[in-house]
């Protein structure tokens, strides 16, 4: 079971606390329908505000970031028994790998292991971090706002006592929507943290194939297991883009334009003090983002290196049946599996680098045009 992974245990005990994977009941319409709620009334007020440009960019950011939430969970919901097939896929894996006596094999699981409970409670941290600047904003405006920019049809949101109640049912369902939205990310990192330690291991396989040179039976059934895995992990990979890879696309075009946004934010503030919780948002949405494309590139970057351990094989001075066999496995490695943006582009720390690129840019031109 997941509960002896350290590397996902945390991440889907809470999405599973919260009815998103494996159990049905009560949480999860408490989980789901009032932010459901939210971001209707976030897109009335984006419709009908008449507040500034400032007040405008912040709450836009709100309104990405809990419509993203919500559609994060309802995806896990609809696709809830492909997540807990990966899931199972990962613990299968992870056990077979688990009764290895080789240190390199053991010290692999324990890294990762060891990488993805930084990763969950790093995230959840500074998760509460963005909740605690949620709540503060507000308190350290000048005028009256809300955490989060929102309006009700028929109802003034700054004239007491709606105020107050709005701002504590807002501040109150910020801690559900940051236990959908983080365990999410962070368990999608670990899907893919877990897709290198594969590489790796057939890596590991593909380097020891030379220690049994003179045993031709034992290289050729040890060089069909080694392609029976390439494809384990193929298969692995595929599953985890496909359920996966549209989501991405939305992050990739929404968080893009929303760091432009934060940072045209910071020219507005009216205190160091807000400056300081706009700068956590950068930092939260530059973090999420920067874990995805730092694995999905690394990923794709050991499925290469598969092509380079097979060849370092010493294929040639195989017999001809094995040689074939392994030239098939340089062929296919040589076309990596990668996690995609839209199913178009690679998660590759270029195109991250290009992202950046593009938010800055279109940054200092709004700063231009209204500097």
């Amino acid at each position: 079971m997941f509960e002896d992974i350290p590397l996902i245990y945390m991440n889907v005990k809470i999405l599973k606390f919260w009815s998103l994977l494996y159990d049905h009941n009560w949480r999860r319409y408490v989980t789901v329908i009032p932010p459901t709620f939210l971001v209707f009334t976030q897109f009335y007020y984006m419709f009908m505000t008449e507040e500034g440009i400032d007040a405008i960019i912040r709450n836009s950011y709100m309104l990405v970031l809990w419509f993203n939430t919500i559609l994060r969970a309802y995806i896990l919901i609809k696709d809830r028994v492909q997540y807990q097939s990966l899931i199972h896929d990962l613990e299968t894996y992870f056990y077979e790998l688990d009764k290895s006596n080789d240190a390199y094999v053991r010290s692999l699981l324990s890294h990762v292991n060891s990488n993805g409970k930084v990763m969950a409670r790093g995230n959840l941290f500074l998760g509460l971090l963005t909740c605690i600047g949620f709540g503060l904003y507000p308190l350290l405006a000048t005028g009256k706002v809300l955490p989060f920019g929102s309006i009700i049809p028929g109802v003034n949101e700054y004239k007491s006592p709606f105020y107050e109640c709005w701002y504590i049912f807002q501040m109150l369902i910020t801690p559900v929507g940051c236990c959908m939205y983080i365990p999410y990310t962070s368990l999608i990192v670990s899907f893919i943290m877990f897709g290198i330690v594969m590489c790796k291991y057939l890596q590991h396989r593909l380097a020891t194939l030379n220690r049994f040179k003179g045993n031709a039976e034992w290289i050729h059934n040890e060089v069909i297991e080694c392609i029976k895995y390439q494809k384990k992990i193929i298969e692995y990979c595929n599953t985890v883009n496909r359920l996966t890879t549209f989501m991405f696309l939305l992050e990739f075009v929404a968080f893009g334009t929303l760091l432009c946004a934060l940072l045209f934010l910071l020219i507005f503030v009216d205190s160091a003090a807000q400056a300081i919780i706009v700068c956590a948002y950068i930092t939260m949405i530059f973090c999420q983002i920067l874990a995805l494309y730092w694995y999905a590139n690394e990923l794709m970057e050991q499925n290469l290196s598969i092509a380079a351990a097979a060849y370092a094989t010493e294929w040639f001075t195989y017999e001809i049946h094995v040689q074939k066999l392994i030239l098939l496995m340089i062929m296919r490695a040589q076309k990596p599996c990668t996690i995609k943006v839209g199913n178009i582009y690679p998660m590759t720390l270029e195109l991250f680098q290009a992202l950046l690129n593009a938010s800055y840019s279109y940054f200092t031109l709004l700063k231009r045009v209204y500097g």
